[in-house]
């Protein structure tokens, strides 16, 4: 899942760079891609054959009913172990507001050039706008991909220049969606608190005003796909981020025991994978795992994350109610240190949390 993260004080700057969707719409399936876009890695490190799955599944309506709570929370627990990614079900997020969404996502990316780069990103170090993110150089390959992201929680921090006004619905479906999520992610931080063994006043603290942030993917067709990645390997540097498929494309994976594996979305579900923030929390309990975007030669994948983060304000350290007796397996770093160094440098798999790791 890609980044975008949800503190603009954080946010970093990015070198303007072509726009993808005008790229591939000029290109015919005989075209070579610019050489910025080929990636080697993506055939040296090619997906495990065969190998398609569908990550566990929670279902938040069992989460919260008594009768069933105590047999998925135990689920919970394990897949946050185990995987760190799952698909989340029944999450109550009403479907007409999902589909009023998926259609103004759709509509604002087929729409001209010139009308969606009324919304540019001007790189005032907030990242919000349409463009790209992550070219720190001249020279570094680049994703083929273009974004949209805007802030959206804490409301104070809503640039709304950046909200398109056109389809007329879209500000209003992403502040309901907002809305929405805040109390999904609410409901799953009480969970994951108590899994832990953390008391849910601590993580509501951590949490407090739900820091959120709004990532639009664009992923264009490539006549020369096995040669793109969508979006580069990395792990989310936030609590967690929760994914919803626009179309039915994918191009989803995930880095598990060491094999890049597909994953297969189910239908009218979500996709949350936890971030660096809660891999940390957690002393490593909980994993954040890399994953990455790639690109077909037919059609292309839109996506929309949103990332859930702490307050601006926290030191991020593991918490010692789940360190208890045993050993510390991180150090300690100010959350906005961390989110500076993330976001000073390109997407490079998970090499600022490995940053904090104690090697003792």
């Amino acid at each position: 899942m890609a980044k975008g993260e949800v503190h603009s004080q954080c946010a970093g700057y990015t070198l303007s760079v072509p726009n993808v969707q005008s790229l591939a719409t000029s290109l015919d399936k005989s075209a070579q891609i610019p050489e910025r876009y080929v990636r080697p890695e993506a055939q040296a490190d090619p997906i495990a054959r065969n190998n398609e799955i569908e990550l566990p599944v929670i279902d938040l309506a069992k989460l919260i009913d008594p009768e069933f709570s105590e047999e998925e929370a135990a689920k919970l627990h394990f897949t946050c172990q185990e995987w760190g990614f799952f698909q989340l079900v029944n999450h109550g997020v009403p479907e007409e507001l999902i589909e009023g969404l998926k259609a103004n996502t759709l509509e604002f990316f087929n729409k001209p050039l010139e009308e969606k780069m009324v919304y540019k990103q001007e790189n005032d170090g907030t990242l919000q706008g349409y463009g790209q993110a992550f070219v720190m150089s001249e020279e570094q390959k680049l994703d083929w991909s273009d974004l949209f992201y805007v802030m959206t929680r804490p409301i104070t921090l809503r640039n709304m220049k950046f909200w398109p006004t056109s389809p007329s619905t879209f500000r209003d479906n992403i502040d309901r969606y907002s809305f929405e999520l805040t109390k999904l992610a609410s409901c799953l931080w009480q969970y994951i608190a108590k899994n832990l063994g953390v008391a849910t006043e601590v993580f509501a603290q951590l949490f407090k005003d739900h820091p959120q942030g709004m990532r639009f993917n664009y992923y264009p067709p490539c006549p020369e796909a096995d040669k793109v990645i969508g979006v580069s390997p990395h792990s989310d540097a936030t609590g967690f981020s929760i994914l919803l498929q626009i179309n039915d494309v994918q191009g989803l994976q995930i880095r598990k025991d060491g094999e890049w594996i597909a994953v297969s979305a189910l239908p009218n579900a979500f996709i949350v994978n936890l971030g660096d923030i809660t891999e940390v929390l957690s002393n490593g309990l909980y994993k954040s795992i890399e994953h990455r975007a790639m690109i077909n030669t037919e059609n292309p994948r839109i996506s929309l994350v949103a990332f859930h983060g702490p307050d601006n304000s926290i030191m991020l350290q593991p918490l010692p109610e789940v360190v208890g007796d045993g050993k510390l397996n991180y150090g300690s770093m100010s959350y906005q240190e961390l989110m500076k160094a993330f976001f000073d440098k390109k997407l490079e798999g998970k090499s600022i949390i490995d940053k904090l790791k104690l090697f003792n």
